[in-house]
């Protein structure tokens, strides 16, 4: 019986060892209005969700689902990291018939209009070699709840 207490006070100390901190940083979470361009597509508009992942974030670093939705009803699926104002993403931008996937960074600030921007510049591999490209991103619509503290309970999807 004693066996048993010890180890599960070891079991209690791993755990509480292993806690990550709560999540302190900046929420981006919403839907973005965006204007691309790159050289294999050209000029282009986007709209892009960014969601929080609550379970995978901590301290200021915050984990993201992240959607984009093409003019034609195309759907592309990723992740992102922020830290700070910095962001890091990768995204699905295959159809079923490959696996490619787009790379690129950004940085988030507030416009004069005091809304959420950001600059994204991403790669995309394809057949002759790849292509670079950048968009604009305004937030139109926030999916973070005002009135719920940092650290708290998780925004719903």
């Amino acid at each position: 019986m004693k066996q048993l207490a010890v180890l599960s006070i070891l079991l209690m100390f791993t755990l509480l060892a292993e806690a990550k901190p709560a999540f302190t940083g900046q929420n981006y979470s919403g839907v973005y209005t965006c204007t691309g361009s790159n050289d294999f597509i050209g000029d282009y508009k986007v709209r892009v969700t960014l969601k929080i992942n609550r379970i995978s974030s901590f301290g200021k670093l915050g984990a993201y689902f992240y959607e984009m939705e093409t003019e034609n009803s195309s759907t592309y699926n990723g992740h992102a990291i922020a830290d700070g104002n910095r962001l890091s993403l990768t995204l699905q931008t295959s159809d079923r018939r490959s696996a490619d996937s787009s790379i690129g960074f950004a940085t988030l600030k507030k416009d004069p209009k005091g809304r959420w921007t950001f600059r994204k510049h991403y790669y995309e591999p394809n057949d002759n070699g790849g292509t670079n490209g950048t968009e604009f991103c305004v937030l139109e619509l926030s999916l973070v709840n005002p009135n719920r503290p940092k650290g708290s309970a998780p925004d719903l999807p």
